[in-house]
């Protein structure tokens, strides 16, 4: 622990400042991508899901630790029976303690929320969308249809929230269409995100195949783009160039061909309390157990700084090519994305 002013940052054994928090509010989602969810998914009983206030709670804590930033994720969101209520209470911590409350959403829920959300604080919001293109979106999400998210953006926008658009880059499924993306986002005044696929979960087929280095896809850009590197940060693991013909940003998340490790200042909170330190690693805190167990704030308090103390380097991220195994077993939607 250190100070900043009147303020309390958590700080790792490497010295990264923790000052960014996602919290995944669900692990259920009305969509079942293919590189993130097996079609047939079990998902956890009503009792191990925390209740909303147990949510706000446990925020609270974070927040009284030092972290500025939260971003609200699932499976998805928005299917959180009550969402708003969380996204209300937190928005009224903006301004004490807390510096930016957001989300990140497949966007099928977005037209009914976009105006509710802006009223609750939210500023900015990630949508994640791999495709322009009907038939694929649907053969990505599996139960998706793309005219619903496109309503979300679209939505969003015209309620004044600033929207970034997701990209998982998926080798011979969407790489085709990066280019049309690019422009696409341009036009309508988004910044885009180009994410690696990253070896978490079971699923039905062999990620090795959808992996496509962001190395390659950059390269490739670079034929029609004018990209230049900038400094610019939104907290988050991304590394930012501008595009000059459009205005706009283009960042590359790329966990693994160049690992994002060094500048860590996050950690995970699932929806059944349990505190990753690391999306790559498997050592978790259990934070449900202490805030069930009414012992005090004090007590969750310690628990959250041992956990931190306990954070690693990095990621473990590599494919098991000769067993065909994710590196961990574990669902993005478990975790949270």
């Amino acid at each position: 622990m250190a100070r900043r002013g009147k303020h309390f940052i958590m700080r790792d054994p490497f010295g990264r400042d923790i000052t960014y928090l996602r919290v995944s509010v669900t692990d259920r989602c009305d969509f079942r991508c293919v590189y993130c969810m097996a079609e047939d998914m079990t998902f956890l009983p009503k009792a191990e899901i925390l209740s909303l206030e147990e949510m706000e709670r446990l925020c609270a804590a974070f927040i009284g630790l030092g972290v500025k930033k939260l971003r609200i994720t699932g499976g998805e969101p928005l299917v959180r029976r009550d969402v708003m209520r969380l996204f209300e209470a937190l928005g009224r911590r903006l301004g004490d303690g807390l510096d930016e409350l957001t989300l990140t959403t497949n966007g099928s829920q977005l037209a009914r929320f976009a105006e509710p959300l802006r009223a609750a604080g939210v500023r900015r919001v990630n949508v994640s969308l791999d495709t322009l293109d009907p038939a694929i979106f649907t053969a990505i999400t599996r139960w998706g249809r793309i005219e619903k998210t496109l309503d979300g953006i679209f939505a969003a926008k015209a309620a004044g929230l600033a929207v970034k658009i997701n990209t998982v880059a998926l080798k011979g499924v969407n790489e085709h269409e990066i280019d049309a993306l690019v422009a696409w986002c341009g036009e309508h005044g988004f910044d885009l995100t180009l994410i690696e696929t990253m070896p978490l979960g079971e699923i039905a087929g062999d990620r090795t195949e959808q992996y496509l280095p962001l190395s390659l896809v950059r390269a490739r850009l670079r034929e029609r783009w004018t990209l230049a590197a900038t400094d610019y940060r939104t907290g988050g693991p991304a590394r930012y160039y501008s595009v000059a013909e459009t205005g706009r940003r283009i960042g590359f998340i790329t966990p693994m061909t160049h690992n994002f490790c060094e500048s860590c200042n996050r950690v995970r909170l699932t929806c059944t309390g349990t505190l990753f330190m690391c999306l790559g690693q498997e050592d978790a805190a259990d934070l449900r157990a202490v805030l069930r167990a009414e012992i005090g704030d004090e007590a969750l308090r310690k628990a959250i700084l041992a956990a931190i103390a306990r954070k690693p380097k990095g990621h473990d991220f590599i494919i098991d090519r000769r067993h065909q195994r994710p590196a961990l077993a574990r669902h993005m939607s478990v975790t949270g994305g």
